[in-house]
């Protein structure tokens, strides 16, 4: 999810990067369970056979992982039309990246038909114990349930009829396997994508609040990393650019801006400490070996006094003034509070 994200299906780190604590809780509602959402199996919608032995792990998954297609955001919300969406994943995913089968568990159609991917994902989440290994987050993928969502939602939201087939779904997941709402995430808290947009990431919260409200299970969201790119400006960014200094990649600009310059910092940071390109392999893309995200941030910040003339000390000044907030010489910054000054 290295050709263009937008031309997917016009036809058809690791958890250590992620805060272990959430954020604070919202409070619990007492709400009935919720029951079992219409999933159409892979033999409604006329699966290949998989080229290889699905695994399935004694263990269930602990997150769930909201994706987007990054394809065309069609018009279309017939059955059919999921019907064809899920073939043409699958077809993608093997035929082109050479997977056995569909990388992901389920899909979520513009028209809120919710498809069985990988085969063997509905038996098994129905079943409540196990779980399908997918191919959908890199390094993570013995711990992740993945839902792609079909459509591109870098600028425009998705429709109503998704969002209210996502929200029962992932209520579902999450009450089959007892994940904890602050486990809802989106795919770019684990590897550095784009995936699944800007605006569907920024509804997370709301999904999990509304998945908490149908559980009656308190909600809170997670600490997690933020994704810088191109375009984006500011004092994150002269952190980062600070960041990448202290770590010996002196070509960097200090000017606060994520251009060119900043992208092949980053790419050069990755490829010098071997940090696994783990683009959003889903679905195709543009080039995102030069985004900063959850798998970069953690080899960046270390604890630092705040007084430290160091160019990490500088960085963590940076964040703190840009923040409004004071701190004595003597404080130490460390990677939780890096995180919270990055958020």
């Amino acid at each position: 999810m290295s050709i263009n994200r937008r031309a997917l299906l016009r036809t058809g780190l690791t958890v250590g990067a992620l805060g272990a604590t959430a954020g604070l809780a919202r409070p619990a509602l007492a709400a009935p369970a919720v029951g079992e959402p219409q999933i159409y199996d892979t033999r409604n919608w006329g699966a290949r056979p998989p080229n290889g032995t699905i695994q399935v792990l004694n263990q269930r998954p602990t997150f769930i992982v909201v994706h987007h297609t990054a394809g065309a955001n069609s018009t279309d919300l017939s059955l059919e039309h999921a019907f064809a969406i899920s073939r043409g994943i699958q077809n993608f995913h093997m035929d082109s990246r050479g997977w056995i089968d569909s990388g992901q568990q389920l899909t979520n159609s513009r028209g809120g038909f919710v498809t069985e991917g990988r085969h063997r994902s509905l038996e098994v989440l129905t079943a409540r114990n196990r779980h399908v290994m997918g191919a959908h987050v890199a390094n993570n993928n013995s711990t992740c349930i993945g839902i792609e969502n079909e459509g591109l939602y870098m600028e425009v939201n998705v429709t109503t009829r998704l969002w209210a087939s996502l929200v029962h779904l992932v209520a579902y997941i999450a009450q089959q396997y007892a994940i904890p709402t602050s486990r809802i995430m989106g795919h770019r808290d684990f590897n550095a994508t784009l995936c699944p947009g800007d605006v569907l990431y920024r509804r997370l919260p709301e999904l999990r609040t509304a998945v908490g409200r149908l559980l009656g299970a308190p909600v809170s969201d997670p600490d997690t990393w933020p994704l810088l790119r191109p375009g984006d400006t500011g004092a994150k960014v002269l952190a980062a650019q600070h960041l990448l200094r202290a770590r010996g990649i002196t070509e960097v600009p200090l000017d606060g801006v994520y251009g060119p310059a900043m992208f092949a910092a980053v790419q050069r940071f990755g490829v010098r400490d071997a940090i696994p390109y783990e683009p959003c392999y889903g679905c195709r893309h543009d080039d995102e070996s030069g985004l900063l995200g959850a798998s970069g941030w953690p080899l960046l910040v270390r604890p630092v006094q705040v007084d430290e003339p160091d160019d990490v000390g500088k960085a963590a000044r940076i964040l703190l003034d840009a923040a409004g907030r004071r701190a004595g010489t003597d404080t130490l910054i460390d990677t939780p509070t890096w995180r919270s000054l990055l958020r």
